[in-house]
């Protein structure tokens, strides 16, 4: 399928007003900035209390691009009618706190939606629908109320691509047909290769053969964690495994991860995106379902270090994660293919 070639055209003038809620949103909304995407000038507000955000400023805040400043650490997110702001940025396009401004407040300006993930390709499936479909996480309680939100979300997104109003920035390899759906639509899908993060210094050396990337579905209840731990113990009879947390996992799960004296435990700090670009062969990379698996193949395989997506097997699954969940989380290791 041939899909339209509607790049915008940069460097763009403007200035754009950020909510970062994750680390991955912050270094995708540098990347955008470092784009030209944003415009001149870029205010990024870091979510206060969000995991992980604290380590992941204190790195980036002496090396960001020219125009990027950042605002003080808030609970609310900035209003979508900030004075002089030509873009509105955000991550989570699920969330309740994003959907509800985006009603109060119709955008009068551009809407940016940065990578937060497998939820981006959810996304854009969901605003490519003709039938409706109420923006909801994957796991998240149904309700009259909560449907009616994700519902007038859905209708406020679509009429902003329509407009030409809506941008979706990501790293992602995204379906053919869902694209062109887009495009169709109005919005414009704007891709990355982490072109900033690559002109960086690598500032951290990892020597394990092996390298595993934590996953957050034990601490999430999404698997058993038994069964993960005892994977890991087996990857360690090929030598030394560096472990990299994810950032929701939990205390008790790492103790017992770290228990084995062949796994080195790494301390979390930033993405692993950000950490692992010195690799090299014949080092791996191993992980479950995860959108590291696009992510790190961007910067990695190039160099010609190996990424290694582990399928999830059946009765890993706790009994409450769903058949269509267990599918949009498995959904990731075809960008392991595609990176290899």
């Amino acid at each position: 399928m041939t899909i339209p070639a509607r790049t915008l055209a940069r460097p763009r003038s403007g200035s754009a007003v950020v909510w970062t809620e994750s680390p991955l949103q912050l270094l995708s909304a540098v990347e955008a900035h470092g784009a030209g995407l944003l415009g001149r000038d870029t205010t990024i507000y870091p979510r206060a209390g969000a995991v992980g955000m604290s380590g992941i400023l204190s790195s980036m805040m002496a090396q960001v691009p020219a125009g990027v400043s950042f605002g003080q650490a808030r609970t609310q997110i900035p209003s979508v009618r900030a004075a002089g702001v030509d873009r509105w940025v955000i991550g989570d396009a699920f969330s309740g706190q994003v959907q509800r401004q985006l009603l109060r407040h119709p955008p009068a300006h551009e809407v940016v939606v940065l990578d937060d993930g497998l939820a981006t390709r959810k996304l854009l499936s969901g605003l490519t629908r003709d039938t409706l479909t109420p923006l909801l996480r994957p796991r998240a309680k149904r309700t009259p109320a909560r449907d009616a939100l994700g519902l007038a979300a859905w209708f406020r997104l679509r009429q902003l691509a329509q407009r030409g109003k809506l941008v979706v920035f990501t790293a992602l390899p995204i379906d053919a047909r869902v694209h062109a759906d887009f495009e169709r639509l109005g919005g414009h899908l704007e891709f990355h290769r982490f072109e900033w993060l690559s002109t960086q210094p690598v500032t951290e050396i990892v020597n394990e053969p092996m390298i595993m990337v934590g996953s957050a579905m034990p601490a999430d209840g999404l698997i058993h964690a038994d069964p993960y731990i005892d994977w890991l113990h087996e990857l360690t009879q090929d030598g030394p495994v560096g472990y990299f947390p994810h950032r929701r996992e939990t205390p008790e799960l790492l103790d017992r991860i770290a228990a084995n004296p062949m796994i080195r435990m790494k301390e979390h700090t930033v993405p692993v995106e950000m950490r692992l670009r010195g690799l090299c062969p014949p080092q791996t990379v191993h992980c479950l379902p995860s959108t590291v698996l696009a992510s790190l193949g961007l910067l990695l395989a190039p160099a010609g270090v190996r990424l290694q997506g582990q399928s999830v097997p059946q009765s890993w699954w706790t009994p409450t994660t769903t058949a269509q969940l267990r599918r949009h989380l498995s959904s990731s290791l075809d960008d392991s293919e595609s990176a290899a």
